[in-house]
């Protein structure tokens, strides 16, 4: 899970978005987007050339559950349904684990 940390200082409205309405990336203050690189396509607001801080992000490790690693091992060995409008695997009885048909 990712948690983001928010700066009260940070004024969002002052924010200037990519030009490039497909980019998700706002203006740095060398007038180029943070994301794409793209230069911004206008005239920059007063006082834009000012950095400004920008959220901290921090992950944090996923543990990995002794469940799983040894679910891996049989990853190799499912056999998937035979109905290929079918998401599920074969049960140890025969039959899909999904839809319940016999293999």
């Amino acid at each position: 899970m990712t948690e983001i940390i928010f700066d009260e200082n940070i004024d969002w409205d002052a924010r200037v978005l990519c030009s490039d309405e497909s980019c998700i990336g706002t203006i740095g203050p060398n007038g180029k987007c943070r994301e794409c690189d793209k230069p911004y396509e206008g005239v920059l607001p007063d006082g834009h050339g000012a950095e400004t801080v920008h959220p901290e992000v921090k992950e944090e490790p996923k543990p990995i559950s002794e469940e799983i690693v040894e679910s891996d091992d049989d990853w190799d060995k499912r056999v998937l349904c035979g109905d290929g409008a079918c998401i599920g695997v074969i049960g140890p009885d025969g039959k899909c684990k999904e839809c319940g048909k016999l293999l």
